[in-house]
């Protein structure tokens, strides 16, 4: 009886239930809830993923020997408008014995977002940002990221003289300290402080002491702006050096900078103020507007707007040739521009520089150019003073690519916050303006590296990557926490050879490289005039920034690395030099 009852009770539920699955409200109800099942896996799918950044076809690629990749990535790369496209396909690396576990979906969120910052998403990854942006997420802010916007119009404060024509806000107080607003009882503040400005304090890009740099470096990036920024342009005894950077298929960026730095050195001995003007390596749809064939597409013009209009103005004046108002580079031998004069203005400052260069194991005291070595690290400091904006983007997609992943893990492990809060707190003015002078974050300490082969045994004696190697693990025995390296070459196998030494983690530009000796012209028109000249910034900058340099003295690259190295406050770095050709 029992079963006989319970079977009925079976059928009586089952009828019921058929019956409230075939109305239509329940179907509505199954279906939406399906569907909200599939949103969800989507969206926990794509927040999941994560990746690496390319910019202008040059993606930036981290390699650790003993790393594997997750299997949902990304990428966002760099068009010439610095615009970001998230992508399937590209991959950053981290440790081969942690699983995918809620950590890393943290860190992954994170790195994607900051990647988000940095881009304009479209289509499907745009809404789901939005969806992000709208949930209240609060992004910690970026280490290793710099505000290029903000960068680049307090650098043109500290470029341009003030409406009195004095000097520009160059003080004591550095960073955006210097826009610090100012109360009606602060004035005796604000009066030490316009005689600061007055009196000339010395220009805010020079990094550490007297001691930190090459002889008088501070002084005498003070005079070079004076020189190529005079109170007024139209006045009839200011002359002008008018002259495109040179453009022949056989000169690298460091010979076209070379070349620069002597017609600068022209420049102050005859006293014109230079104004450069074609710079073929910026004709790209990168560099916008009146930058693009401009140095300004890259760094901060040499002289003033108000200069540049003047000098262009002298130029179709048959008159202003003909008095000496103006010249060329057609009004010099190449004697002149590349072996000329060195400026005597401040003395023989090359005869009291500090022995830090090893070639061998031993420190170098006196070589017979010692004086262009001097000349052309402040000449090249003063051409590359600010970034550009442009110029700042790229940096930050190469920073983020590189380092990212790893200051993701850093921020979490470092907050005991959750990244999802519902409010994000406003910046602090101890953030906005003290802090602000800080530099983006690097992994330290970083050891740069700049590997010369291929075409260049023609000119100098050129060494495989296992000597560079042995430098570094001598650093390393001195500094045993050394790790990064960041590592610049033409040459694939190169690359290929590091992924032998397991013990040290490596970074570089993710691009096609030499496999044969074609010649650097030949290997730079292969990659595109944007990638060719982007990348090798990329590395240059990042070599300045880097703890130690190991390089060729007989590269003019290597020889200019070290000269804003040298100025930059890095002269008690060191450089570990592997030849000494050319220059000793």
């Amino acid at each position: 009886m029992e079963a006989s009852n319970q079977k009925s009770l079976e059928r009586v539920v089952s009828q019921r239930a058929f019956q409230m699955g075939s109305s239509f409200s329940c179907q509505i109800c199954v279906v939406g809830f399906l569907c909200g099942v599939c949103l969800t896996s989507l969206f926990l799918a794509v927040l999941t993923s994560f990746g690496a950044a390319s910019f202008a076809g040059v993606s930036i690629f981290l390699f650790s020997p003993g790393i594997s990749t997750p299997n949902s990535t990304s990428s966002f790369g760099i068009s010439g408008d610095c615009r970001g496209l998230l992508k399937e396909g590209e991959r950053i690396m981290f440790s081969e014995e942690s699983n995918i576990s809620a950590t890393d979906e943290k860190v992954s969120l994170l790195y994607r977002a900051w990647g988000d910052l940095l881009s304009k998403t479209t289509n499907k990854e745009a809404r789901l940002f939005q969806m992000i942006r709208s949930s209240k997420l609060n992004v910690p802010q970026a280490p290793h990221l710099e505000n290029c916007k903000l960068s680049a119009e307090l650098n043109q404060r500290l470029d341009t003289r003030l409406p009195n024509g004095s000097f520009p806000p160059w003080t004591i107080w550095k960073g955006m300290l210097n826009g610090l607003p100012l109360s009606d009882t602060d004035e005796q503040l604000k009066q030490y402080m316009d005689h600061i400005i007055s009196e000339g304090a010395y220009p805010p890009w020079i990094t550490g002491s007297d001691e930190e740099n090459y002889p008088l470096t501070r002084k005498v990036q003070r005079d070079l702006w004076l020189h190529q920024h005079p109170v007024n342009c139209n006045d009839p005894t200011v002359k002008f050096l008018v002259t495109d950077w040179e453009r022949l298929p056989g000169f690298g960026i460091g010979a076209q900078l070379a070349g620069m730095c002597g017609l600068l050195a022209i420049a102050i001995n005859e006293k014109r103020v230079l104004v450069t003007n074609y710079y073929n390596r910026a004709d790209h749809d990168g560099c916008k507007g009146s930058s693009r064939s401009s140095w300004s597409c890259y760094f901060i013009p040499e002289t003033s707007s108000e200069c540049r209009k003047r000098a262009f103005e002298l130029m179709h004046d048959k008159v202003a040739w003909e008095k000496g108002l103006i010249t060329g580079k057609e009004n010099y031998t190449s004697k002149e521009i590349w072996a000329g004069h060195i400026p005597r203005a401040w003395g023989n400052p090359w005869s009291i520089m500090q022995p830090t260069t090893e070639i061998n194991g031993s420190l170098i005291f006196h070589h017979r150019k010692m004086d262009r070595r001097w000349w052309r690290a402040q000449a090249v400091r003063y051409l590359m003073r600010f970034q550009s904006e442009y110029m700042c983007s790229i940096m930050n997609i190469a920073r983020h690519t590189a380092f990212g992943w790893e200051a993701a893990k850093m921020v979490l492990a470092s907050s005991s916050e959750n990244i999802l809060q519902d409010v994000q707190e406003n910046m602090h003015d101890i953030e906005r303006f003290v802090w602000s002078n800080h530099k983006p974050w690097l992994p330290r300490p970083l050891l740069s590296m700049h590997v010369r082969m291929g075409d260049k045994a023609c000119e100098m004696k050129v060494v495989g990557f296992d000597d560079y190697m042995r430098l570094a693990e001598k650093i390393r025995r001195r500094f045993p926490h050394l790790n990064h390296v960041w590592l610049s070459t033409e040459m694939q196998d190169v690359i290929d050879r590091s992924r032998s030494y397991q013990h040290w983690r490596f970074h570089y530009t993710n691009v096609t490289r030499q496999a044969g000796n074609v010649t650097m012209a030949t290997y730079e028109a292969s990659l595109g005039r944007e990638t060719s000249t982007n990348y090798p910034l990329v590395n240059f900058l990042m070599a300045t920034e880097a703890d130690f340099f190991i390089g060729a003295l007989g590269s003019t690259w290597c020889f200019l690395i070290d000269g804003m190295r040298n100025t930059g406050g890095k002269v008690m770095s060191g450089y570990l030099s592997v030849n000494k050709d050319r220059f000793w």
